[in-house]
């Protein structure tokens, strides 16, 4: 092919090494170029990542002893079992748990025969005491009701029952029937998996994209065609080194259950990034040093122009300096337009030496 005409030097390329050229209609049509528009577009950006199903924190609890004892009951006795909020779980005999209920009984008894008494603050102290063996009960998670009934029966009781203080699932049970325990053993851990977490990881890229509040929809390779909603709860405060990602937590509901903690989860989040100016990515040449549009000038000039690009989506490039808006761009041919205005540019640089 021949090659194209040098536009005068008057409105010369502001590109070192690059040259306004000038292409007839016979060679524009001959190279297949074709045009466009820039202009204002809605932009959208899809930000997928991999994730993994945990437990809610907030959802889980465990039950412990605050007192030396030994299992007399085991009502739930297997891992994995479903439990409601006040069921029993099993009943632990404890000798110090007796004598602090009689010692309350005593109390009791003692501030009874203190009423009338003309002994200077003898009732009072009968009170504290009683008072304080009271405390001491709840403080190893016996109930006002349990305590109630102790006061009203004058009737001890031999073993205590521990409740579910939550509904859900048993993930980790410590105990077995006859078992010593002692204070500080847990003895089950509960989980309520009416709703679960979900941890990404999101390439640093893409951070600045991302804010607590977006909605995220879940898929699982276990549930083909079906999609799960979640919100992204937060985001982690630190990148991970070798990866140079960030670490996101989503919140999702879980009402039949069918998420399970160690389940992967592919995670996507669409982002509304409202109306950028817009040039399609094939308009644009990379030559790894700059990036270049070659603007439709009218009556046949092609100028060369540098220009600086910001996201990309939806097989569109925002950008953010080089072009305004209702520019002509050629969206073809660039490698051709760019060999002849580098080679005319060079024949220019030869005749004014």
């Amino acid at each position: 092919m021949e090659p194209f005409e040098v536009e005068e030097s008057t409105q010369e390329s502001k590109i070192p090494g690059s040259a306004v050229v000038k292409i007839t209609p016979e060679k524009r049509q001959l190279i297949g170029l074709r045009t466009g528009i820039v202009k204002y577009m809605p932009f959208h950006k899809t930000i997928r990542a991999v994730g993994k199903v945990d437990y809610a924190e907030p959802l889980l609890a465990y039950v412990n002893t605050k007192f030396e004892g030994w299992v007399n009951k085991l009502h739930v006795d297997f891992t994995g079992q479903y439990v409601k909020k006040g069921q029993s779980l099993l009943e632990v005999y404890s000798p110090e748990l007796l004598a602090t209920q009689n010692e309350f009984l005593l109390a009791m008894k003692n501030k009874k025969v203190l009423q009338q008494s003309n002994v200077e603050n003898a009732f009072e102290n009968a009170s504290s005491l009683l008072e304080t063996v009271r405390q001491r009960l709840k403080l190893w998670d016996i109930s006002d009701s349990q305590i109630d009934k102790l006061e009203q029966t004058g009737e001890t009781t031999k073993t205590l029952i521990f409740y579910a203080p939550i509904s859900g699932f048993v993930v980790d049970k410590n105990v077995l029937l006859g078992q010593r325990i002692m204070p500080g053993d847990n003895l089950y851990k509960i989980a309520d998996l009416s709703k679960v977490w979900i941890y990404g990881e999101i390439y640093e890229y893409e951070m600045s994209l991302i804010k607590s509040g977006q909605e995220v929809q879940i898929t699982f390779v276990a549930y083909p065609g079906e999609e799960f909603k979640g919100k992204l709860s937060y985001i982690y405060p630190y990148l991970k080194e070798d990866t140079r990602t960030i670490r996101v937590r989503i919140e999702s509901a879980n009402p039949e259950f069918r998420m399970k903690p160690e389940m992967y989860a592919n995670i996507e989040i669409h982002v509304d990034l409202g109306l950028r100016l817009a040039v399609p990515i094939d308009a644009v040449l990379d030559s790894g040093e700059k990036k270049i549009i070659f603007i439709d000038k009218g009556n046949g000039y092609i100028e060369p122009r540098q220009v600086k690009i910001a996201l990309s989506a939806d097989n569109m490039y925002e950008i953010i300096n080089g072009v305004s808006e209702g520019e002509k761009i050629i969206t073809s041919a660039q490698f051709l337009i760019d060999s002849e205005s580098s080679l005319n540019a060079a024949l220019e640089a030869m005749k004014t030496e």
